[in-house]
């Protein structure tokens, strides 16, 4: 059983590293990538449909993306949801394609984003410590466990949390790095 419990605290911690790294790539730096699109949904014939679904999204330049439709005639409506995503962007209708210049942020704007990139992460350790709570307590569950192996068990339950927290850490300092580069 604690076979079982530790592989899946892996397995949860994990997922919240990737989720805060996804979540960090959304963070504008001020050079062009695919990723700062990825939240924007477009009206799409009624439904709410993620653009990269209705469109290609190619970075042409560090200070460009280019949105191309598949269809010529929902280039005001990616055009229109970009805009409402506030993303800090203003995307030009071209006719059959969208760009999106990527503006270098300003200074403020800059420690706005660090200020997020802070949230996210913390919001992310706090993930990885519930995952811990609850690995704990499932141990405590398990009453045929000796109490050296159920403390054995905790420690690699913590040593395990911490590496999660540490790499969260470093993908934060990294791209806080980014963010604040000139």
């Amino acid at each position: 059983m604690e076979e079982q419990i530790l592989a899946d605290l892996e397995t949860a911690l994990a997922a919240t590293l990737e989720a805060f790294r996804r979540e960090a790539m959304r963070l504008r730096t001020g050079r062009a990538h695919a990723a700062l699109l990825d939240g924007v949904r477009v009206d799409y014939y009624g439904a709410e449909t993620p653009l990269n679904q209705i469109a290609s999204v190619t970075v042409v330049d560090p200070r460009l993306i280019q949105v191309k439709p598949w269809e010529r005639q929902m280039c005001p409506a990616v055009e229109k949801a970009i805009f409402a995503a506030n993303l800090g962007v203003t995307p030009t209708n071209r006719g059959d394609v969208v760009l999106v210049p990527v503006p270098p942020p300003t200074g403020d704007r800059r420690r706005e984003m660090v200020k997020v990139l802070h949230k996210l992460a913390e919001e992310a350790r706090v993930s990885a410590r519930h995952g811990r709570r609850e690995a704990m307590d499932l141990l405590e569950l398990d009453e045929d466990m000796p109490d050296d192996d159920l403390h054995r068990a905790k420690k690699k339950v913590q040593d395990a949390t911490d590496a999660a927290v540490k790499r969260i850490d470093q993908v934060s300092a990294d791209k806080e790095a980014e963010i604040l580069e000139v």
